[in-house]
């Protein structure tokens, strides 16, 4: 009986020393209500920010001062809000989202069993777009000349013709291209893969297009960090604000400015005033592999949609103009 183990022997001995928390931080954690716990659990930073700022809305129309006050809320105060919201002219989209918010706030309520049933549930909604998204396309032609502009003999120019490339060979988000390092490429399957950290850090994996790796690898042996493999990929060319210099990833902002300058210089822009976007980079990247006949269920695994119906948001092979009936019509 002695050598036999006691049930709690190897069970490490708690003591207050032990906690890192302070006792006033340990009972604030368990005091918060589901409300405030709903919004500390959505990952992504930006969508956390939109949702904070809808659910106060909502709590300044109806005039909540505590959390808590939301569980008695009643689908006529969400209908009242959104009557609310129209009148002041905002876009569909933005009252969709809204009241999506809240519906998504309901939803973890009613998983607490906070709250008995979810309010915004069938108050009806701006209908949206579901055929086609409102971010253009460039045609195959119009996105070669947007990545020829670039100048291929300076080291700035072979940086944004591989920034380029990379949206528009694979789809990338803004934040998705600038967070790349050069060790998220590795040999899947024989294959050279982009290791892509997406939205709610999902984790994707896309086959590298051999003209964007050539492009790659031309503007990293060029700056001089191909051996950096726990760097970040795309770099800024020069900038002395910083300790870090050159060394740091190249912000959002100047993917942005990247795309507005070589959209303006070659005309682009004002053939298609929206390619200040990036997102036209991405909406061309989906819209002309559906053309193409790519498998949508691909694309969508490639584009890091949630849903497929956002992947058929990009897919236009039912509303080219060369099919229109017009162009069948003689007089």
């Amino acid at each position: 009986m002695d050598d036999q183990i006691k049930p709690d022997q190897n069970l490490p001995t708690l003591t207050s020393d032990a906690r890192m928390l302070t006792d006033r931080q340990f009972h604030g954690l368990s005091a918060m209500p589901p409300e405030l716990e709903w919004l500390a659990n959505i990952d992504n930073e930006k969508t956390r920010r939109a949702y904070q700022i809808d659910i106060q809305d909502f709590s300044d129309f109806i005039g909540l001062t505590h959390p808590e006050e939301m569980r008695v809320i009643t689908r006529s105060h969400v209908i009242a809000w959104r009557k609310v919201l129209e009148e002041r002219e905002l876009s569909d989209a933005t009252i969709r989202r809204k009241l999506s918010a809240l519906a998504s706030l309901f939803n973890y309520l009613t998983e607490c069993n906070a709250v008995a049933d979810n309010p915004v549930h069938g108050v009806k909604r701006p209908r949206s777009n579901g055929n086609q998204g409102k971010t253009p396309a460039l045609s195959q032609a119009q996105a070669r000349q947007l990545l020829d502009a670039p100048e291929p003999t300076t080291l700035k120019g072979l940086r944004d013709q591989a920034i380029l490339a990379t949206l528009l060979y694979h789809g990338l988000r803004r934040e998705e291209l600038v967070k790349l390092r050069l060790c998220d490429r590795s040999t899947r399957q024989g294959v050279p893969h982009f290791t892509v950290q997406g939205k709610g850090n999902k984790e994707r994996y896309i086959p590298i297009h051999p003209a964007a790796a050539r492009l790659i690898d031309d503007y990293l042996i060029r700056a001089g960090h191909a051996d950096d493999i726990q760097g970040p990929m795309f770099r800024p060319i020069i900038n002395n604000s910083t300790e870090e210099g050159t060394n740091k990833a190249i912000s959002t902002q100047a993917v942005y400015q990247i795309v507005k300058r070589y959209s303006t210089e070659t005309g682009l822009i004002y053939e298609i005033p929206e390619l200040l976007s990036p997102h036209a980079m991405r909406t061309t990247t989906a819209t002309n592999a559906l053309e193409r006949q790519a498998d949508i269920a691909k694309v969508q695994e490639m584009m890091g949609h949630a849903n497929i119906s956002t992947t058929r948001l990009y897919d236009r092979r039912r509303s080219k103009p060369e099919d229109s009936p017009v162009f069948k019509l003689k007089y």
